[in-house]
């Protein structure tokens, strides 16, 4: 059974002042996150706008804004911020971005061999792939003609999230950081990309930890846990009861009179 334990976790982001007189001000933003997430475990992140969400996946992934000043984030015991970004993803850890970026000139088609071979350590059989990668595709309900296209350019949002979960269903890591998938995404949508992870968490032994605002994913996605963020850091832990509650009365209750973290 794999893991991955957050321990103690405190993130800095750097950040340019106002006045431009000092330009790498630093800011916490993560206040000692704990949690841990095994393999067979869907973990759901949620909190008000700030509390620091989308800075623990960044910071797990390895993004050089996020200063880790203290704390560990182990894989099977391994430490994670020790490595670097691509050395994390071949360990097993993969992040879906709330904004996938746009990469002018690569081949969708080229980007996910590329990405295929790194992790397996081995490039695919041509053949065997392409068949792989259009399996992949039909059951996300995408147009194989977006293979050829250069990766996410000109995408929808909808299709650029299409494209984030055809990433996890062929790169098929140990854990799933989520940040927002449901972020802009129409019914249909919703629904194509809650079976795409479904089928990922069903085709082996695997952990997401998936961050939102709303509940209306976690009707396709069944969490395990819901953990609150606020200020930075786990404020309240409980079952899939506990998103209910918070999509009815909001997280008024769990915020405080500190200024919030900007995540």
């Amino acid at each position: 059974m794999a893991t991955l334990e957050i321990k103690d976790l405190h993130v800095e982001v750097r950040t340019r002042s106002n006045t431009g007189s000092d330009p790498d001000a630093a800011k916490e933003i993560l206040r000692g996150v704990d949690l841990t997430v095994r393999s067979g475990e869907t973990h759901a992140i949620m909190g008000p706008n700030g509390s620091g969400k989308s800075t623990l996946a960044y910071a797990i992934a390895g993004h050089p804004k996020y200063e880790v000043t203290s704390g560990e984030v182990l894989l099977d015991g391994q430490d994670v911020l020790a490595l670097s970004v691509d050395e994390r993803a071949r360990a097993g850890l993969f992040l879906a971005m709330q904004y996938p970026v746009e990469v002018p000139g690569v081949s969708t088609s080229n980007f996910l061999r590329s990405a295929a071979t790194a992790v397996r350590g081995e490039a695919p059989k041509l053949r065997t792939w392409v068949k792989e990668v259009k399996a992949a595709m039909g059951e996300l309900e995408m147009d194989p003609a977006f293979a050829e296209r250069s990766v996410n350019e000109g995408f929808s949002g909808g299709e650029k999230k299409r494209h984030e979960v055809l990433q996890l269903s062929l790169l098929k890591p140990k854990f799933a950081v989520l940040d927002e998938t449901d972020s802009g995404l129409d019914v249909d949508a919703l629904r194509v990309v809650s079976d795409g992870v479904n089928r990922y968490r069903a085709e082996g032994d695997v952990g997401v930890l998936l961050i939102t605002h709303y509940t209306r994913i976690l009707r396709h996605i069944k969490p395990d846990a819901v953990h609150v963020f606020a200020g930075g850091r786990v404020v309240a832990s409980g079952g899939a009861e506990l998103a209910d509650e918070l999509e009815e009365h909001g997280y008024v209750r769990f915020t405080t009179a500190d200024a919030p973290a900007a995540g």
